[in-house]
Protein backbone atom coordinates (compact mmCIF):
# COMPACT_ATOMS: atom_id res chain seq x y z
CA UNK A 1 0.00 0.00 0.00
CA UNK A 2 1.49 3.14 -1.05
CA UNK A 3 1.34 6.31 1.09
CA UNK A 4 -1.37 8.36 -0.11
CA UNK A 5 -3.92 5.38 0.08
CA UNK A 6 -2.32 4.65 3.80
CA UNK A 7 -3.34 8.59 4.83
CA UNK A 8 -6.56 8.14 3.07
CA UNK A 9 -7.05 4.77 4.59
CA UNK A 10 -6.51 6.32 8.14
CA UNK A 11 -8.21 9.67 7.44
CA UNK A 12 -11.03 7.09 6.76
CA UNK A 13 -10.82 5.38 10.02
CA UNK A 14 -10.78 8.83 12.27
CA UNK A 15 -14.10 10.07 10.60
CA UNK A 16 -15.68 6.94 11.79
CA UNK A 17 -14.22 7.08 14.99
CA UNK A 18 -15.34 10.53 15.51
CA UNK A 19 -18.84 9.68 13.77
CA UNK A 20 -18.91 6.97 17.12
CA UNK A 21 -18.26 9.72 19.33
CA UNK A 22 -20.57 12.37 18.28
CA UNK A 23 -23.13 9.99 18.12
CA UNK A 24 -22.49 9.05 21.78
CA UNK A 25 -25.17 10.39 24.42
CA UNK A 26 -23.56 9.18 27.29
CA UNK A 27 -23.61 11.66 30.26
CA UNK A 28 -20.07 13.14 32.12
CA UNK A 29 -20.82 11.51 35.19
CA UNK A 30 -20.72 7.63 33.13
CA UNK A 31 -18.48 8.77 30.16
CA UNK A 32 -15.78 6.84 31.73
CA UNK A 33 -17.37 3.77 32.61
CA UNK A 34 -19.55 3.33 29.28
CA UNK A 35 -16.93 4.96 27.09
CA UNK A 36 -16.97 2.62 23.71
CA UNK A 37 -14.20 0.43 22.54
CA UNK A 38 -13.34 -0.48 18.97
CA UNK A 39 -10.66 -2.63 17.29
CA UNK A 40 -9.48 -1.62 14.00
CA UNK A 41 -7.00 -2.93 12.40
CA UNK A 42 -4.90 -1.75 9.56
CA UNK A 43 -1.92 -3.36 7.94
CA UNK A 44 0.73 -1.89 5.69
CA UNK A 45 3.05 -3.42 3.30
CA UNK A 46 6.88 -3.05 3.98
CA UNK A 47 8.42 -2.44 0.79
CA UNK A 48 11.47 -3.93 1.72
CA UNK A 49 11.70 -5.01 5.71
CA UNK A 50 15.48 -6.36 5.41
CA UNK A 51 16.19 -3.23 4.86
CA UNK A 52 13.99 -1.08 6.45
CA UNK A 53 15.46 -1.85 9.73
CA UNK A 54 14.01 0.91 11.69
CA UNK A 55 10.47 0.59 10.45
CA UNK A 56 8.00 0.73 13.09
CA UNK A 57 6.53 -2.80 13.94
CA UNK A 58 3.29 -1.31 14.38
CA UNK A 59 2.75 -0.81 10.85
CA UNK A 60 1.46 -4.55 11.02
CA UNK A 61 0.07 -4.36 14.32
CA UNK A 62 -3.99 -3.40 15.07
CA UNK A 63 -5.10 -0.72 17.71
CA UNK A 64 -5.21 -2.14 21.13
CA UNK A 65 -8.25 -3.21 20.89
CA UNK A 66 -9.07 -2.06 25.24
CA UNK A 67 -8.49 1.84 23.86
CA UNK A 68 -11.27 3.83 24.77
CA UNK A 69 -12.63 5.96 21.92
CA UNK A 70 -10.44 8.94 23.18
CA UNK A 71 -7.28 7.23 22.82
CA UNK A 72 -8.06 5.93 19.43
CA UNK A 73 -9.00 9.03 17.79
CA UNK A 74 -5.52 10.09 19.31
CA UNK A 75 -3.54 7.06 18.06
CA UNK A 76 -5.19 7.99 14.74
CA UNK A 77 -4.04 11.58 14.59
CA UNK A 78 -0.64 10.42 15.68
CA UNK A 79 -0.89 8.28 12.52
CA UNK A 80 -1.80 10.69 10.37
CA UNK A 81 0.82 13.05 11.33
CA UNK A 82 3.29 10.66 10.33
CA UNK A 83 1.92 10.11 6.83
CA UNK A 84 3.56 13.55 6.20
CA UNK A 85 6.91 13.01 5.36
CA UNK A 86 9.59 15.56 6.91
CA UNK A 87 12.19 16.87 4.92
CA UNK A 88 15.82 17.96 6.68
CA UNK A 89 17.95 20.02 4.81
CA UNK A 90 21.91 19.81 5.73
CA UNK A 91 24.17 22.41 5.71
CA UNK A 92 27.78 22.78 6.69
CA UNK A 93 28.89 26.24 7.44
CA UNK A 94 32.05 25.92 9.77
CA UNK A 95 34.73 23.95 10.54
CA UNK A 96 37.61 24.13 13.12
CA UNK A 97 40.98 22.45 14.01
CA UNK A 98 41.51 20.26 16.81
CA UNK A 99 44.76 19.36 18.13
CA UNK A 100 44.64 16.53 21.01
CA UNK A 101 47.43 15.23 22.21
CA UNK A 102 49.27 13.90 19.51
CA UNK A 103 46.50 13.87 17.19
CA UNK A 104 44.98 16.47 15.03
CA UNK A 105 41.99 16.94 12.85
CA UNK A 106 39.18 19.19 11.63
CA UNK A 107 35.63 19.24 13.18
CA UNK A 108 32.61 19.66 10.88
CA UNK A 109 29.99 21.60 11.85
CA UNK A 110 26.44 20.09 10.63
CA UNK A 111 23.57 21.86 10.75
CA UNK A 112 20.24 20.36 10.14
CA UNK A 113 16.79 21.76 9.08
CA UNK A 114 13.34 21.04 8.32
CA UNK A 115 12.73 22.39 4.87
CA UNK A 116 9.32 24.35 3.91
CA UNK A 117 9.19 26.40 6.87
CA UNK A 118 11.27 28.48 9.51
CA UNK A 119 13.01 25.78 11.84
CA UNK A 120 13.21 27.07 15.03
CA UNK A 121 14.36 24.11 16.54
CA UNK A 122 17.57 23.02 14.28
CA UNK A 123 20.10 20.70 14.95
CA UNK A 124 23.37 21.57 15.70
CA UNK A 125 26.29 18.25 15.59
CA UNK A 126 29.93 17.84 15.08
CA UNK A 127 31.58 15.11 12.86
CA UNK A 128 35.04 14.83 12.07
CA UNK A 129 35.85 12.61 8.99
CA UNK A 130 36.51 9.65 10.63
CA UNK A 131 33.28 9.45 11.55
CA UNK A 132 32.06 10.49 7.88
CA UNK A 133 34.37 6.93 6.43
CA UNK A 134 32.86 5.25 9.08
CA UNK A 135 29.54 5.17 8.07
CA UNK A 136 30.65 4.77 4.16
CA UNK A 137 32.08 1.33 5.26
CA UNK A 138 29.09 1.01 7.50
CA UNK A 139 26.17 1.76 4.45
CA UNK A 140 28.32 -0.23 1.92
CA UNK A 141 27.63 -3.58 3.65
CA UNK A 142 24.43 -3.16 3.98
CA UNK A 143 23.59 -1.00 0.74
CA UNK A 144 26.22 -2.34 -1.42
CA UNK A 145 23.49 -1.42 -4.53
CA UNK A 146 22.03 1.80 -3.26
CA UNK A 147 25.57 3.07 -2.86
CA UNK A 148 27.38 2.23 -5.97
CA UNK A 149 27.22 5.66 -7.57
CA UNK A 150 27.88 7.46 -4.07
CA UNK A 151 31.16 8.92 -4.12
CA UNK A 152 33.24 9.82 -0.83
CA UNK A 153 35.72 12.28 -0.65
CA UNK A 154 39.77 10.76 -0.44
CA UNK A 155 42.10 11.55 1.97
CA UNK A 156 45.27 13.25 0.69
CA UNK A 157 48.47 12.05 1.93
CA UNK A 158 49.43 16.21 2.42
CA UNK A 159 47.37 19.30 2.93
CA UNK A 160 44.68 17.99 4.88
CA UNK A 161 44.46 21.17 7.07
CA UNK A 162 44.97 24.07 4.04
CA UNK A 163 41.73 26.10 3.84
CA UNK A 164 41.17 24.93 -0.13
CA UNK A 165 41.36 21.17 1.16
CA UNK A 166 39.20 21.82 4.18
CA UNK A 167 36.25 23.85 1.88
CA UNK A 168 36.32 20.97 -0.38
CA UNK A 169 35.06 18.78 1.84
CA UNK A 170 32.77 20.87 3.42
CA UNK A 171 31.55 21.15 0.27
CA UNK A 172 31.50 17.40 -0.90
CA UNK A 173 30.50 15.97 2.49
CA UNK A 174 27.36 18.17 2.58
CA UNK A 175 26.35 17.04 -0.84
CA UNK A 176 26.83 13.22 -0.06
CA UNK A 177 24.57 13.95 3.64
CA UNK A 178 21.71 15.03 1.23
CA UNK A 179 22.04 12.40 -1.68
CA UNK A 180 22.14 9.78 1.72
CA UNK A 181 19.30 11.19 3.16
CA UNK A 182 17.57 11.31 -0.57
CA UNK A 183 17.74 7.79 -0.78
CA UNK A 184 14.46 6.09 1.72
CA UNK A 185 16.11 3.19 3.12
CA UNK A 186 19.11 4.50 3.98
CA UNK A 187 17.94 7.88 6.04
CA UNK A 188 15.76 5.42 7.82
CA UNK A 189 18.34 3.26 8.29
CA UNK A 190 19.63 2.62 12.28
CA UNK A 191 23.09 3.58 10.83
CA UNK A 192 22.56 6.20 9.64
CA UNK A 193 20.34 7.26 12.15
CA UNK A 194 23.21 6.56 14.69
CA UNK A 195 25.44 8.73 12.63
CA UNK A 196 23.73 11.87 13.50
CA UNK A 197 22.85 11.06 17.19
CA UNK A 198 24.36 8.28 18.83
CA UNK A 199 27.54 10.60 20.16
CA UNK A 200 25.54 13.00 21.62
CA UNK A 201 23.07 10.44 23.15
CA UNK A 202 26.23 7.97 24.32
CA UNK A 203 27.12 11.55 25.74
CA UNK A 204 23.80 12.30 27.39
CA UNK A 205 23.78 8.67 29.07
CA UNK A 206 26.91 8.84 30.59
CA UNK A 207 26.07 11.88 32.16
CA UNK A 208 22.98 10.42 33.25
CA UNK A 209 24.81 7.14 34.84
CA UNK A 210 27.31 9.82 36.67
CA UNK A 211 24.66 11.94 38.29
CA UNK A 212 25.24 14.71 36.29
CA UNK A 213 20.97 15.01 35.43
CA UNK A 214 21.29 18.80 34.74
CA UNK A 215 23.89 18.16 31.72
CA UNK A 216 22.08 14.90 30.76
CA UNK A 217 18.94 16.67 30.30
CA UNK A 218 20.45 19.57 28.31
CA UNK A 219 21.84 16.86 25.66
CA UNK A 220 18.93 14.75 25.42
CA UNK A 221 16.56 17.88 24.70
CA UNK A 222 19.05 19.04 22.30
CA UNK A 223 18.78 15.61 20.89
CA UNK A 224 15.63 14.74 21.10
CA UNK A 225 14.03 16.92 18.12
CA UNK A 226 16.31 16.08 15.41
CA UNK A 227 16.16 11.88 16.72
CA UNK A 228 12.29 12.41 16.17
CA UNK A 229 12.47 13.85 12.91
CA UNK A 230 14.96 10.97 11.64
CA UNK A 231 12.12 8.06 13.10
CA UNK A 232 9.54 9.55 12.05
CA UNK A 233 7.64 6.46 10.60
CA UNK A 234 8.83 4.88 14.42
CA UNK A 235 7.82 6.50 16.95
CA UNK A 236 8.28 3.96 19.15
CA UNK A 237 12.13 4.84 18.28
CA UNK A 238 12.15 7.31 20.50
CA UNK A 239 10.77 5.83 23.68
CA UNK A 240 13.93 5.12 25.84
CA UNK A 241 15.25 9.12 25.18
CA UNK A 242 11.75 9.93 26.64
CA UNK A 243 12.42 7.99 29.39
CA UNK A 244 15.57 9.34 29.79
CA UNK A 245 14.57 12.85 30.02
CA UNK A 246 11.58 11.83 32.64
CA UNK A 247 13.98 10.19 34.98
CA UNK A 248 16.22 13.20 34.59
CA UNK A 249 13.39 15.66 35.25
CA UNK A 250 11.89 13.98 38.15
CA UNK A 251 16.01 13.12 40.03
CA UNK A 252 15.81 17.06 39.73
CA UNK A 253 12.61 17.05 41.40
CA UNK A 254 10.63 18.44 38.54
CA UNK A 255 7.70 16.16 38.70
CA UNK A 256 5.39 18.32 36.22
CA UNK A 257 7.99 18.34 33.49
CA UNK A 258 8.62 14.54 34.10
CA UNK A 259 5.09 14.08 33.92
CA UNK A 260 4.67 15.66 30.40
CA UNK A 261 7.42 13.72 29.14
CA UNK A 262 6.27 10.52 30.46
CA UNK A 263 2.50 11.14 28.55
CA UNK A 264 4.63 11.47 25.43
CA UNK A 265 6.39 7.95 25.82
CA UNK A 266 3.20 6.39 26.67
CA UNK A 267 0.79 7.98 23.95
CA UNK A 268 3.70 5.81 21.98
CA UNK A 269 3.47 2.88 23.58
CA UNK A 270 -0.47 2.05 23.45
CA UNK A 271 0.07 -0.88 20.82
CA UNK A 272 3.23 -2.23 22.42
CA UNK A 273 2.65 -3.54 26.20
CA UNK A 274 4.69 -5.87 25.87
CA UNK A 275 8.31 -3.13 24.95
CA UNK A 276 10.39 -3.43 27.98
CA UNK A 277 10.02 0.15 29.25
CA UNK A 278 5.51 0.26 28.87
CA UNK A 279 5.44 -1.50 32.45
CA UNK A 280 8.49 0.54 34.65
CA UNK A 281 7.06 3.96 32.79
CA UNK A 282 3.60 3.08 33.76
CA UNK A 283 5.16 2.35 37.19
CA UNK A 284 6.77 5.87 37.39
CA UNK A 285 3.67 7.52 36.12
CA UNK A 286 1.80 6.02 38.75
CA UNK A 287 4.41 7.61 41.38
CA UNK A 288 4.61 11.31 39.64
CA UNK A 289 0.63 11.62 39.41
CA UNK A 290 -0.21 10.97 42.73
CA UNK A 291 2.91 13.05 43.68
CA UNK A 292 0.85 16.09 41.51
CA UNK A 293 -2.72 15.06 42.31
CA UNK A 294 -3.40 13.84 39.19
CA UNK A 295 -5.51 10.71 38.23
CA UNK A 296 -3.26 7.62 39.22
CA UNK A 297 -6.08 4.89 39.25
CA UNK A 298 -6.73 5.11 35.38
CA UNK A 299 -2.54 4.09 35.30
CA UNK A 300 -2.72 1.72 37.97
CA UNK A 301 -6.07 -0.18 36.23
CA UNK A 302 -3.90 -0.13 33.28
CA UNK A 303 -0.66 -2.05 35.23
CA UNK A 304 -2.88 -4.27 36.98
CA UNK A 305 -4.33 -6.00 33.59
CA UNK A 306 -0.97 -6.14 32.57
CA UNK A 307 -0.37 -8.24 35.47
CA UNK A 308 -3.09 -10.51 34.78
CA UNK A 309 -2.04 -11.37 31.33
CA UNK A 310 1.57 -11.89 32.05
CA UNK A 311 4.02 -14.60 34.12
CA UNK A 312 5.55 -12.77 36.98
CA UNK A 313 8.78 -11.31 35.70
CA UNK A 314 11.72 -9.32 36.62
CA UNK A 315 11.01 -5.55 36.09
CA UNK A 316 13.80 -2.95 36.05
CA UNK A 317 13.12 0.46 37.39
CA UNK A 318 12.97 2.73 34.74
CA UNK A 319 16.30 4.57 35.83
CA UNK A 320 17.91 1.00 36.04
CA UNK A 321 16.43 0.40 32.61
CA UNK A 322 17.75 3.97 31.14
CA UNK A 323 21.37 3.89 32.76
CA UNK A 324 21.76 0.13 30.51
CA UNK A 325 21.55 2.26 27.53
CA UNK A 326 24.59 3.09 25.10
CA UNK A 327 26.80 1.29 27.20
CA UNK A 328 30.02 1.48 25.24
Amino acid sequence: MDQDSHCAAERELLEAVSRITTSSTTSPSDEEENQPKAEISCQVTNENPEKDDTQDSSATLSPNSSMTTKELQEYWRNEKRQCKQIKLLFEIPSTRIVEHHLSKYVMYKIIILQTGSFDSNKSVIERRYSDFEKLHRNLLEEFSEEMEDVTFPKKTLTGNFTEEIINERKLAFKDYLRLLYSMKYIRRSKKFIDFLTRPELQEAYGCLRGGQYTKALEILLEVIGLQERLTRGSPVAIVPTLCAIVVCHKDLENPASAFEYGEKALSRLHVHTSHRYYIPLLETMITLAYELGKDFLSLQEKLEEWKTKKDPIRIFTLKELAVREYVR
